[in-house]
């Protein structure tokens, strides 16, 4: 059985009893998260271990549902003042607007930074530009800035992206190129620049992953859980495991982008940590917000509207979840064009990709795919 409490002095007990002070500090009461050493003074120094979860694909018929994460330890920072301005820490490197005159990396929600598809320029290059640019800047190889990923591929596996094996998805087997808008060079540039700002405001990037669910797992679970809102929070709340048992003694504060109207996650999140004790922060229509504790461990978890316009950590999970299913949709496209040259692509979304599905019909039949396996049933 697990346990759930309430925070003392608040009225926050149960589903649907609203406490107004959410956007304030994070979890008073709480410890204070991570400490390391200060340099040659023997002081135990506190440390925030902040992350951001968002996802991309949860409307579309065709394609991936993904869900990433982003984490980054900020040193020097007390958890009791909430949450950091990653933006403002970070200015020398990163700002929201794509066109910066001093050429920043661009983080943003990605619905703000993926272009038209028509237009004048690659549709993806500020999310491939913000995305690989982190990567390279935060990564193992960070110090001499060697690493880009040559292809797609390369990239999933730095993401801990899993595909279905090519014989049942055949339609994601072929790797693209990367970069697709850039250079090698011109990353490699914007990656230094956020490398150095990092170092400079004691920074450190420590996870980027992004889980995938394709349209033949998606079915399968839709069918077990009756709505896709549980399937999209099965995959969040894996990626908060893996935050938490990565860093157990670090009490992370992560931040998830709230998917539809939904403003009470506790009875959810006890049915996930079973173990764990479960404290109401606070409800409201905008915040929910929820500390767990397990065995010796915390962690702290917001669920929030718009939280890619506060917080960086969601803002460059929501890139990375949308530019990892834009290229696997760009594989899906080329396979079928493969058979079909004049095909238009498609994004998936459903009346667009209703009109593809029928278009491809001829080459389902052919090679006998199973549609279960290609188009999702919500």
């Amino acid at each position: 059985m697990g346990r759930e409490g309430t925070e003392e002095g608040r009225d926050v007990g149960g589903e649907g009893q609203r406490d107004k002070g959410t956007k304030g500090q994070w979890d008073e009461g709480a410890d204070g998260g991570c400490h390391e050493v200060g340099w040659g003074w023997g002081i135990l120094l506190p440390m925030l271990l902040y992350a951001g979860i968002d996802e991309a694909g949860y409307g579309p018929m065709l394609g991936p549902l993904c869900v990433a994460a982003t984490a980054f330890v900020v040193e020097e920072h007390d958890p009791a003042s909430g949450p950091p301005d990653l933006w403002r820490l970070l200015s020398k490197a990163v700002c929201r607007r794509p066109s910066d005159r001093r050429r920043r990396v661009a983080i943003d929600d990605s619905k703000k930074l993926k272009t038209a598809n028509d237009g004048p320029s690659h549709p993806l290059r500020h999310l491939e530009r913000g995305v690989l640019a982190v990567l390279a800047g935060i990564g193992d190889n960070a110090e001499d800035g060697s690493w880009l990923p040559a292809t797609d591929a390369d990239l999933f596996d730095r993401l801990s992206v899993g595909i279905p094996k090519a014989a049942d998805v055949p339609w994601y087997a072929s790797p693209t190129t990367l970069p697709l808008a850039h250079t090698a060079g011109e990353l490699s540039i914007a990656a230094a620049m956020v490398r150095r700002a990092c170092q400079g405001a004691g920074v450190r990037g420590v996870i980027s992953a992004c889980e995938v669910i394709d349209a033949a797992q998606f079915n399968e679970l839709l069918e077990r859980f009756g709505n896709k809102a549980t399937v999209n929070f099965g995959a969040v709340t894996r990626l908060i495991d893996r935050i938490w048992k990565a860093w157990p003694g670090c009490h992370p504060r992560i931040v998830v982008d709230r998917q539809g109207g939904r403003a009470f996650y506790r009875q959810p999140l006890q049915m996930t940590f079973p173990e764990a004790f479960v404290t109401v922060l606070g409800e409201t229509d905008s915040v929910s917000r929820y500390r767990l504790e397990q065995a010796g461990s915390q962690v702290t978890i917001s669920f929030e509207s718009e939280s890619e316009q506060r917080h960086l950590p969601a803002a460059l999970a929501s890139m990375t979840a949308k530019y990892v299913r834009e290229l696997l949709m760009g594989r899906l496209n080329r396979f079928f064009q493969g058979y079909l040259p004049e095909i238009k692509p498609t994004a998936g979304y459903v009346q667009d990709g209703r009109r593809y599905v029928e278009e491809i019909a001829p080459v389902i039949d052919r090679l006998r795919i199973d549609r279960s396996r290609l188009v999702r049933r919500a």
